[in-house]
């Protein structure tokens, strides 16, 4: 793996990250052994995780080439966004329309500096270390000024992140906060991991903040996603497991299991 021969300095290595555990789900290079080992036991648990992460990826994917060719957005900030691979946002983006800006969030240092890497011959697309908590640091960063015109819509994507954000710093709030920022036109894009199954929810929230060392918020219901949506109008099919929203395929990979889901949507603003 790529990782073992290239570590920027200042990384734990040995602490697993959640980006780099998506990166091994998503069968990326870009993880380490304590990623893998962390992986694998968690399947153990959860055996749907990997078909759930495959999922999530091309859901992702279907909702930013959806606001790109029906609504015409162009602006787009991924908070939360993980390791760079294959037809990432701005490569979705910008397919359907050049011009299209992208500013992709992560406090992962590895992620910036895969990142920055990728991306150094794109000048509409950024790659900035924040916490994606911190809203008023990211939307005046330099590099979000830079690409994105807050006076016109932009799609604010918070995709599979939120179980990361624990209840104190109350994750509903933080997408209140970022929405205000929008003008009417802009769009939420939402999902993250939940269980009707308390067991399953304890175990994983456990797990992930024990493996992670503590960078792990929570497991939730279906209910407390909601919440998130509340003043929101929902398009249509609503708030769902994310493989069917608005499937453009029937080869998706198929969860075995259903011991949890990625579960949200898409709403606009104003």
């Amino acid at each position: 793996m790529r990782g073992e021969s290239w570590r920027p300095d200042a990384i734990d290595t040995t602490v697993p990250s959640v980006a780099r555990m998506y990166d091994y789900y998503l069968g990326g290079s870009d993880n380490y052994e304590s990623d893998r080992e962390a992986c694998e036991e968690l399947l153990k648990q959860v055996p749907s995780t990997k078909e759930l992460a495959v999922n999530n990826r091309r859901f992702l994917q279907r909702v930013v080439r959806l606001l790109a060719s029906e609504y015409g957005i162009r602006q787009f900030i991924d908070h939360g966004s993980g390791l760079p691979t294959q037809d990432n946002v701005h490569q979705v983006a910008q397919a359907v329309a050049p011009e299209s800006r992208v500013v992709y969030v992560d406090n992962d240092p590895i992620v910036l500096a895969h990142g920055r890497a990728l991306l150094n011959e794109n000048d509409r697309t950024a790659v900035i270390q924040a916490d994606m908590r911190d809203t008023e640091g990211i939307f005046t960063h330099d590099e979000t000024t830079r690409l994105i015109d807050f006076s016109q819509p932009v799609a604010a994507l918070f995709v599979s992140v939120m179980h990361c954000i624990p209840d104190e710093d109350d994750p509903a709030a933080l997408v209140r906060q970022v929405a205000e920022k929008l003008v009417p036109g802009s769009f939420l894009v939402v999902c993250q991991l939940v269980s009707d199954r308390p067991e399953i929810r304890k175990f994983v929230t456990d797990f992930m903040a024990e493996a992670t060392g503590g960078h792990w918020g929570r497991v939730r219901e279906q209910r407390e996603v909601a919440a998130y949506f509340e003043g929101f109008s929902v398009l249509e099919p609503g708030l769902v497991e994310v493989s069917t929203w608005r499937p453009d395929t029937e080869l998706a990979p198929v969860q075995q299991t259903h011991e949890w889901l990625e579960w949200g949507g898409v709403a606009s603003i104003g």
